[in-house]
């Protein structure tokens, strides 16, 4: 029984400097601005994650409330926070480390939802007929700690099947 890392030293150093990577970025695509919509050039309105979450407590939409929340705020770092265990523990076949990276493959299926969860928010956006909307960085870094954090899984994943064989 052994640590990924231990098995595999370079690439355990390389993945958990990609993984706070992956954890910077989501912090500032959740709390840097996704988008501004501007309506008939006077009335702009910017908005981020965060705010979209809370406005969505304040007006009691719990259904939104609670899908943007979890899929958008707690699965990302959930994921980054088992991926690092993962990584830097003693691990062997049948574990709860094991049973967990096999259930961060399940969820990690799901992970584009992340994305699209925000994609939805540009399409919630009640557009007026005289309204642009502008993509900010947020979007993007979020996007890509998401596509960091699903190839990081996948690496993980492989590299598990090589230290319990």
């Amino acid at each position: 029984m052994h640590s990924i890392i231990r098995k595999h030293p370079k690439q355990g150093i390389l993945l958990n400097l990609l993984l706070l990577l992956a954890l910077a970025l989501l912090v500032i695509g959740v709390s840097a601005p996704l988008l501004t919509l501007e309506k008939m050039y006077f009335f702009e309105n910017t908005v981020t994650l965060i705010t979209t979450v809370k406005g969505l407590f304040i007006q009691k939409d719990w259904f939104l409330f609670i899908v943007i929340g979890v899929f958008s705020l707690c699965i990302p770092v959930i994921k980054i926070a088992g991926l690092v265990l993962i990584l830097n523990m003693e691990y062997a076949k049948h574990s709860f480390l094991d049973k967990t990276l096999h259930i961060i493959e399940l969820v990690g299926k799901w992970s584009m939802l992340d994305v699209f969860v925000v994609a939805l928010l540009l399409v919630s956006v009640k557009l007026g007929v005289l309204a642009k909307v502008e993509v900010h960085y947020g979007l993007y870094a979020f996007a890509a700690s998401v596509l960091i954090t699903m190839s990081i899984s996948l690496w993980i994943y492989l590299l598990s099947k090589q230290a319990t064989d």
